[in-house]
C-alpha cells in the first residue's frame, strides 16, 4: 500500500467539518442530552464519525508509510505516537477513543449521557489537534 497524503488531507478536512458541528453542538445544554433524542443522537454520531476519520487516517499511515497494522482502535493510537505522528501528550488524550467507540457502536443500551457530555466537551479540541499533528508530519515527510 502506498500513503496517499491527498486522501489523508481530504479526511482531515471532513473531520474539520465534524468539528465544527461537535463545537454548535457542545453549546447545548447538557439536559438536551437528556431530555432529546434528536440532540443526544447528534451528538452521539459526529462523536462517532470523528472517532471513524481518525482511526481510518491512523490506520492508513500506519499501513502505507510503516508496513504496521494495528489490533485494535487503540493500538492505532499508541502506535501514531511511537512512530512520532502524535506527540505522548495527544496521545494520552486520545486513549479511550477506541473503547468510547465500540460503545457508540455495540453498546448503544448502556450509552451514558453524562459521558457522551465528558467527551463532547473535549472531542473538538482533540481532534482539532489531531488534524493538526497529521498535517504537520505529512508537511515534514519527503516527497
Amino acid at each position: 500500500m502506498v500513503l496517499r497524503p491527498e486522501a489523508v488531507r481530504e479526511r482531515l478536512l471532513r473531520l474539520e467539518d465534524v468539528i465544527s458541528r461537535l463545537e454548535e453542538l457542545a453549546r447545548l445544554d447538557r439536559r438536551a442530552l437528556r431530555d432529546s433524542f434528536r440532540d443526544a443522537w447528534a451528538v452521539e454520531r459526529g462523536l462517532l464519525l470523528g472517532a471513524e476519520i481518525v482511526f481510518d487516517v491512523g490506520n492508513h499511515i500506519l499501513s502505507a508509510e510503516f508496513g504496521a497494522s494495528a489490533r485494535d482502535y487503540e493500538d492505532i493510537i499508541v502506535q501514531l505516537g511511537t512512530v512520532g505522528v502524535i506527540d505522548p501528550a495527544l496521545r494520552d488524550e486520545l486513549r479511550g477513543l477506541g473503547g468510547f467507540r465500540n460503545i457508540l457502536v455495540h453498546g448503544y443500551l448502556r450509552v451514558d449521557p453524562d459521558r457522551v457530555a465528558e467527551h463532547l466537551a473535549v472531542a473538538p479540541a482533540r481532534f482539532s489537534r489531531f488534524a493538526q499533528a497529521v498535517r504537520a508530519w505529512l508537511d515534514r515527510r519527503p516527497d
